[in-house]
């Protein structure tokens, strides 16, 4: 990767998203040896500019951010590394370093988490229920799901109609994993059938 260190005095800035939400975790800086650092050892370095040295993420709290891709953007001054981060990025304990009051990408990691269910199964979990009742019950509750949605829109409450939706996007998500789909197939769809 050709990275112009030579912008900015020897630092890049860089960008670390989550790999699964998309979620903006923090901002930090790299020199050429911290980035070589981090694509050695696969998790995040930073250079320090208040400690004037090289920092892994995680290096006192654990919480490591481990490298999923790396890009870089057209002016070869500024990366964007997408990660699996082991626990809470910003050192007060939040999710990020920005705080957002909400993640606006949950759908993404509800479909990580329910991926993670059908791989690792819990016992008495709600969707190793769904799993094991199989692909008929998983597709009938999407189809009671989407009349209970129908119904709150027409008759009831906004509260309702946030709850009924809610069923309904759990339960499709669940029929998608049930058929070895994903959010990504759907959004790529989506996309292609908009340029039409």
């Amino acid at each position: 990767m050709n990275i112009d260190f030579n912008k900015t005095d020897g630092l890049v800035p860089v960008i670390i998203q989550d790999e699964q939400t998309l979620e903006v975790l923090m901002l930090g800086y790299m020199n050429r040896e911290a980035y070589d650092k981090t694509v050695q050892q696969n998790i995040v370095t930073f250079f320090s500019r208040s400690k004037n040295r090289l920092w892994t993420k995680g290096e006192t709290s654990q919480n490591y951010l481990h490298v999923k891709s790396i890009d870089i953007d057209c002016d070869n001054d500024t990366l964007l590394i997408k990660v699996k981060a082991d626990g809470p990025t910003c050192h007060t304990g939040s999710r990020n370093c920005f705080k957002t009051a909400y993640n606006q990408n949950f759908i993404l990691a509800l479909e990580h988490i329910i991926a993670d269910r059908y791989e690792n199964p819990q016992e008495g979990s709600y969707v190793d229920k769904l799993r094991k009742k199989g692909l008929n019950k998983i597709a009938q509750k999407v189809g009671e799901e989407g009349v209970e949605t129908v119904i709150a829109a027409l008759a009831e409450t906004e509260t309702d109609l946030i709850n009924e939706s809610s069923d309904l996007v759990f339960h499709l998500l669940v029929l998608l994993r049930e058929k070895g789909l994903n959010l990504e197939q759907i959004a790529k769809n989506l996309e292609e059938r908009h340029k039409k």
